[in-house]
């Protein structure tokens, strides 16, 4: 009887069939997956083109298929080879079969065979994974690709260009990872390989001392993992301009002595090991001679280790700064080259203290252009009184400066939009949603400081029709098809109208006639476009639905710009712009990042590590039919301008972004928050200064509203105003940050990033004196609560089925002093809506408040009486405005001041014995104030 049973070559019908079932099966799950895939792909495809960016389209799945097909091809030619390499040197030692006992007899399988159809089966699906993940990567590849050829910045250590460092070492460091991964797999091969032929030696017991492993294969693939290992390490010389230290970031003093050097020996000493194990494959192969090749590196790599050591711990230690001293220059010099910041002016600010210091007749533009209006009281303020409808929203509120009459003013815009997810749920179904509520209705506008005398806004745009109280501010295109909160893909031109805003007892309503979104067309494109958006059983069948329609997606304008140019970081804080054709705009800042600036220090950017930030780009989306534009301001963008050359359509310069909009652009809260955290550190030019940390700065933080309504405290976010700079003539739309000294509460400085005319996108940055102690935000609240009449009148407030909700506290320079404002507001308890009902106005030396900002300014400046109630108006000798430029009120009578402070000082004791403290306390304060008049009465 034979001892084994070759595998019968001849298969049973039933397996046949099964094995056909499941091909289908795998081809009809294939169709249905890439099937699925080719029509998001043509959808997208439509999109683009609506857009004008087909090219933009194309270009981008080129460079991803181009990718994918190279890392995929190269990996699987790369493991499935050597599979079939280490097979064809092992073949002698593979058994050739292995058998097994199927119903009692022995059943033979073939080995070589299986393994090769394994092998095949794995390569593939690696290959196919490598490719999708590096596509992914098509970004790093293309900008190394087209990277622009241009001289600038070198680094200190290796003299490498700029180029070098953003785009060329991203790319050879992805490469040589995806090298390393696979010479890692092609060892596991080989180890594969030996413990199988290995095992067949053991049981042919032809394992003896004169026969050894067969260790070819693996000599071969470890020396590759060697000559790799080499490359990795030669290109970790250069990632140590890109550390981050406790003190500064770059190389270090040992780095450029010992460590640099000492890379360069354990990369020499890897491609001798790679020689020594391909020298090993070639003779007889001996399992010990790999052990001495990774032996030299070991050597080298333990002692650069040691002597590094000993040179930080003996040498650098005790002389620190003296050793580190060129190296902290570095890194200083070149962190501010990568965050904006070598351009930084800088000037001298007196920060003096007295009413003549701000002098307020020069500078009228900023007074009247104090921001009293808190952007979420003011949010909070317009969900009440202007939403109409409980569908609308106010998602945000935006800053910025419009032409009042012949007048530059700085008003507060907020767009109205739809939100379908406040619709009634029995009012939730796909006409609706799809087809009916398309879209948002008009914007409100008010500006910053403008209040009804019932504390709301005073609103110059509002309602719905749109209604304007300024002739220059018209509003052609209300309606808002593309926004924040436009999540949802509508039809538009369809047969069903389009709910536009709610009239008395009817709706009034329209029918979109942009030329926005992708022409449904014919059936066959109708079928293709519900299939991608999930609308099959309601799309082709819908009577409301014709061959002129269009399909409006991506409306969400963050979602927009994101699948247009996914390289960008954009800031998430979009502003509306109403232009002077009466059409609505959105505007976005746009950046170009990157984590590989030569010895620059890494700052936190939401999920981001970065040491590399331009405001490269501005985008706008028209707001009706969603034309998106990029414009490029920063052309000296290295970044920018190899996306550029990549996209060649897709951006366009800035000198072409019409005027009305041009004037609207802003230095964005994004960079000038990272710049100022930056520059808390790295204004310091003095190396001492900076090892010592002598003159840390932070940003000045403030007294906020957390959850629940408690007071906490946060830091100052930037304020938009548009004042006259110190040290200029005509005022401008700028945005300023205070600084503290680190761990103070008194201020240091302040930082301005300037938006208009040629000025646009500098900054300067005012230096206090440091003998002198400026009261920051968080004493100037200390300040406010200590003042017995504030106080009183606060608590009493908060005890009448209201609360007190404090607005930000803004720190506004204005001639030589610094000017501090406050609006407080009260809101009651069943109601969301906020009304102003105090201003409080400060210099360093002097606290006035009033009902109203006219009555605040009259007591700051004018040297009226401060009161919390509204009735309590100035006599019209004591309202001299700073207009006037007078700061002292009129001359009164000698016997009426006198009669008035003993009335106060009478009313004051009475008051104090009753216990009524609150109203005690504003007495006082008039007390002080007749005393006041009297010191300053003309001798």
């Amino acid at each position: 009887m034979p001892e084994s049973i070759d595998w019968p070559r001849m298969q049973l019908p039933h397996r046949r069939h099964r094995r056909s079932f499941f091909l289908i099966l795998a081809v009809l799950l294939g169709i249905l997956f890439l099937g699925r895939a080719a029509l998001s792909y043509y959808v997208d495809a439509l999109w683009f083109g609506s857009l004008g960016y087909a090219d933009v389209f194309w270009k981008t799945l080129n460079l991803q298929w181009e990718v994918f097909a190279a890392f995929a091809a190269a990996t699987f030619l790369i493991l499935y080879g050597s599979f079939l390499a280490l097979k064809r040197a092992h073949l002698p030692d593979l058994p050739a079969g292995h058998t097994i006992f199927i119903g009692g007899q022995p059943v033979k399988l073939p080995v070589a065979p299986v393994l090769r159809l394994i092998a095949l089966g794995v390569s593939l699906a690696i290959a196919v994974a490598t490719g999708g993940a590096m596509s992914g990567e098509w970004p790093t590849l293309a900008l190394f690709w087209y990277a622009p050829r241009t001289a600038g910045v070198v680094d200190p250590i290796f003299g490498k260009p700029l180029n070098f460092f953003l785009f060329a070492l991203p790319a050879w460091q992805l490469i040589v990872g995806w090298l390393l991964t696979l010479s890692v797999m092609t060892c596991a091969f080989a180890v594969f390989f030996i413990l199988i032929t290995g095992g067949a030696r053991v049981l042919a017991g032809r394992l003896s001392r004169s026969v050894t492993l067969p260790w070819r294969g693996l000599s071969i693939t470890f020396a590759f993992l060697l000559l790799i290992l080499a490359m990795r390490v030669y290109l970790g010389r250069f990632d140590r301009l890109l550390d981050d230290h406790t003190i500064f970031g770059g190389v270090t003093y040992t780095d450029a002595h010992i460590a640099l050097t000492g890379m360069l020996i354990v990369c020499a000493a890897l491609v001798l090991g790679a020689a020594i194990a391909a020298i090993n494959a070639v003779r007889v192969p001996r399992g010990r001679w790999l052990v001495m090749a990774i032996l030299p590196a070991a050597v080298c790599y333990v002692t650069v280790q040691a002597v590094a050591w000993y040179v930080s711990s003996f040498i650098v230690k005790p002389n620190e700064l003296v050793r580190e001293k060129p190296y902290i220059v570095y890194n200083a010099d070149l962190t501010r080259r990568a965050y904006g910041l070598n351009q930084v002016v800088q000037r001298e600010f007196p920060a003096e203290t007295t009413v003549e210091a701000a002098d307020p007749a020069n500078n009228q533009a900023t007074l009247q252009n104090i921001r009293l209006w808190d952007w979420h009281a003011l949010q909070d303020t317009l969900r009440q009184i202007q939403e109409i409808r409980t569908y609308y929203d106010f998602p945000d509120v935006d800053i910025d400066r419009y032409d009042i009459d012949g007048t530059t003013r700085e008003v507060m815009l907020a767009a109205r939009e739809l939100s379908v997810d406040k619709l009634p749920e029995s009012s939730r179904n796909w006409i609706n949603e799809k087809l009916i509520y398309t879209h948002g209705y008009g914007i409100t506008m008010n500006p910053v400081n403008g209040f009804t005398p019932e504390g709301l806004p005073t609103l110059m745009l509002s309602n719905m029709p749109v209604q304007s109280t300024v002739r220059s501010l018209t509003v052609t295109r209300p309606e808002i098809y593309f926004g924040e909160m436009t999540n949802t893909d509508v039809y538009v031109k369809t047969q069903q109208k389009e709910f536009n805003y709610p009239q008395g007892q009817t709706n009034n309503l329209t029918s979109y006639e942009g030329s926005g979104g992708i022409l449904l067309g014919g059936f066959f494109r109708r079928m293709i476009v519900a299939l991608d958006q999930n609308d099959l059983a309601k799309l082709p069948f819908s009577d409301d639905v014709n061959k002129n329609s269009r399909l409006l997606m991506r409306r969400n304008i963050r979602d927009r710009v994101s699948a247009l140019a996914p390289f960008l970081t954009y800031d998430p804080d979009a502003y509306i712009v109403l232009g002077e054709d009466g059409r609505l705009s959105w505007i976005m800042d746009a950046f170009t990042i990157s984590d590989s600036y030569p010895y620059s220090t890494h700052y936190r950017l939401d999920d981001n590590l970065i040491n590399y930030m331009r405001n490269s780009v501005k985008v706008v989306i028209d707001a009706y039919d969603g034309t998106t534009t990029f414009y490029v301001f920063d052309s000296d963008d290295p970044i920018i301008a190899a996306y550029r050359r990549i996209f060649p359509t897709l951006f366009k310069d800035a000198a072409l972004m019409p005027p009305d909009l041009r004037k609207h652009v802003r230095y964005p809260e994004l960079l000038l928050k990272l710049q100022a955290e930056v520059y808390g550190l790295y204004h310091m030019t003095d190396p001492e200064a900076f090892y010592n940390r002598e003159d840390l700065w932070t940003v000045a933080t403030e007294v906020g509203m957390g959850e629940g309504g408690q007071q906490t405290t946060q830091a100052i976010q930037p304020n938009f105003v548009l004042m006259k700079l110190p040290g200029e003539t005509a005022e401008e739309f700028v945005e300023i940050l205070p600084f503290t000294p680190s761990n103070r509460n008194n201020l240091i400085g302040w930082i301005a990033g300037r938006s208009d005319g040629v000025q646009y996108g500098t900054s300067v940055v005012y230096n206090f004196p440091k003998t002198k102690l400026v009261d920051g935000p968080l004493q100037i609240e200390a300040r406010i609560d200590q003042n017995a009449q504030l106080s009183g009148q606060l608590t009493l407030w908060n005890q009448q089925g209201s609360h007190v909700r404090r607005g930000a506290l803004l720190v506004i320079p204005t001639g030589r002093a610094l000017l501090y404002a406050e609006p407080i507001y009260l809101q009651a308890e069943r109601s969301p809506m906020p009304e102003l009902r105090l201003v409080v106005l400060a210099l360093q030396d002097r606290l006035a408040y009033g009902p109203t900002f006219e009555s605040a300014m009259s007591s700051l400046f004018g040297g009226a009486v401060s009161s919390t109630s509204a009735g309590a108006v100035p006599a019209e000798s004591e309202r001299r405005t700073p207009v006037s430029g007078s700061l002292i009120p009129a001359t009164a009578d000698l016997n009426s001041l006198i009669a008035e402070a003993g009335k106060d000082l009478a009313d004051y004791q009475r008051l104090t014995a009753e216990g009524k403290l609150g109203e005690a306390g504003q007495k006082l304060e008039e007390l002080k104030r007749a005393l006041d008049k009297l010191n300053t009465r003309p001798k």
